[in-house]
């Protein structure tokens, strides 16, 4: 599962280029090109996502296939919380940590975009949930 979402890009009068979320209203940001418009995308996207987690609100699933989107990514920390999430599905926080054999804190930070979890926790957490941990890179 790649965690994606779909942005309009919009070249404004005077030069720059403004950039919305579709999914996620309250998420935008704008760059001199197009090049900044869209590393400034994904800065915001991270930042958005990770508020919305610490606030305790749903993040909404990515539209997919929109033609006129340009499709951005959050960052690593950010994708591991929304992966792990859906991964979890309706399993509590507790089963988790039972599975693993760890605290219902330690679990939790799991799920928090400031943790860097290692490669190996989250090997561990996939596979515990009936996944596999695959990487990337763009």
């Amino acid at each position: 599962m790649e965690i994606n979402y779909p942005a309009r890009i919009t070249p404004q009068e005077g030069g720059g280029f403004l950039v919305q979320f579709v999914d996620l209203p309250d998420t935008f940001t704008e760059g001199q090109t197009l090049e900044e418009a869209l590393f400034n995308a994904a800065e915001v996207l991270s930042a958005m996502v990770g508020w919305h987690l610490d606030q305790g609100r749903n993040i909404p699933a990515a539209t997919p296939g929109l033609l006129d989107a340009h499709y951005i990514s959050p960052d690593a920390k950010t994708q591991a919380v929304l992966l792990l999430r859906h991964a979890r599905g309706g399993r509590s926080l507790a089963d988790l940590a039972r599975a693993l054999e760890t605290s219902w804190p330690q679990a939790k930070r799991l799920e928090d975009p400031h943790h860097w979890p290692s490669l190996k926790t989250l090997d561990r957490a996939a596979r515990v949930l009936g996944k596999r941990l695959v990487l990337s890179m763009e």
